[in-house]
């Protein structure tokens, strides 16, 4: 009974050290299986950015907000089904997220040369990169290896993503929760040194707010109107919207901050030291940027036997 025991514990422990092994993410995780996809990735999204450089920006928010949901498990491309309301119109994504035809595009390709072996997870992680590579920023080794999720939660959207609205102590306390420090929330927020946003998510910052500078808040008042022209767009970097550089931190110095919740990194907060640090460092902020997204890629993946490998990103198999 004894051996008998030994035996089986010496076989558990194997399993969970396997298990443990197959859990964990890894920069070489598809060498043998599809030893393209780097390249197919990287090519699509030069040819994305090349046509619309705002393509960058789309591809880092859409891994965004799929991480902060439920972990990164490309939920948030999978469409409403009769039996699933998912995440694509959740307040904080309609009318916000795009690019999910290019994440289709590269989908096809990589089926084409490693027919059901590349998650969709994945190739949002690598995408993202890349977006933010080719417009300058910096580059991080992505680990791979996540499964693609099964279903989605609109209801999840919405209270795990932080609104344009949001306190210094909103946006602390959500990114705290997936395991992200202050210097993770300042870092990433940097992304926003690309992209645009909607009147309607800057509109209470231009007009009621009084931490933002009068010539600026009086710049965004001509194309935000008080009234109407809800979807009329801003860069969120109005000094260099296509490069991907920290004048997002120097416009916060400057109270040039589109967003609320942009604004509160630099208003006599914890966040301050950070902003300043990024302002004049250009390095230090794509340094710790690349880091931050590391550790944001690594929140709650499903690995494993856990989800599947999806053949068409926007539906389960």
């Amino acid at each position: 009974m004894a051996s008998y025991c030994s035996a089986f514990l010496a076989v558990a422990t194997v399993c969970l050290v396997a298990c443990s092994v197959r859990a964990q993410l890894s920069p070489t995780f598809y060498d043998w299986t599809c030893p393209s996809l780097r390249s197919i990735v990287r090519s699509a999204m030069t040819q994305a950015v090349g046509q619309d450089p705002t393509m960058g920006a789309s591809m880092l928010r859409l891994f965004f907000h799929d991480c902060f949901v439920n972990g990164c498990d490309a939920s948030v491309l999978l469409d409403d089904t009769q039996a699933m309301t998912g995440e694509k119109n959740a307040p904080p994504n309609r009318n916000s997220l795009r690019g999910y035809e290019v994440i289709d595009s590269i989908k096809a390709q990589v089926e084409a040369s490693c027919r059901a072996v590349v998650s969709c997870a994945d190739i949002l992680a690598l995408a993202a990169r890349d977006g933010v590579n080719l417009l300058g920023g910096p580059s991080w080794v992505v680990a791979l290896g996540r499964r693609d999720a099964r279903t989605a939660s609109i209801s999840a959207a919405v209270a795990n993503l932080p609104p344009a609205s949001a306190s210094a102590y909103t946006l602390m306390s959500t990114f705290a929760a997936k395991g992200l420090d202050m210097r993770d929330l300042t870092a990433l927020s940097g992304a926003h040194t690309v992209g645009s946003a909607r009147c309607s998510n800057f509109r209470p910052h231009v007009y009621n707010d009084s931490n933002i500078d009068p010539g600026f808040a009086w710049l965004r008042r001509q194309t935000c109107l008080a009234v109407g022209g809800d979807a009329t767009m801003a860069p969120l970097d109005s000094t260099s919207p296509t490069r991907f550089d920290n004048s997002y931190f120097q416009n916060l110095m400057g109270r040039r901050g589109l967003l609320h919740s942009d604004q509160e990194l630099f208003n006599n907060g914890p966040a301050d030291w950070l902003v300043q640090l990024y302002s004049s460092n250009a390095t230090a902020f794509a340094t710790d940027f690349a880091a931050s997204m590391v550790k944001m890629g690594n929140i709650s993946p499903l690995t494993g036997y856990l989800g599947e490998i999806r053949l068409n990103c926007r539906r389960t198999n």
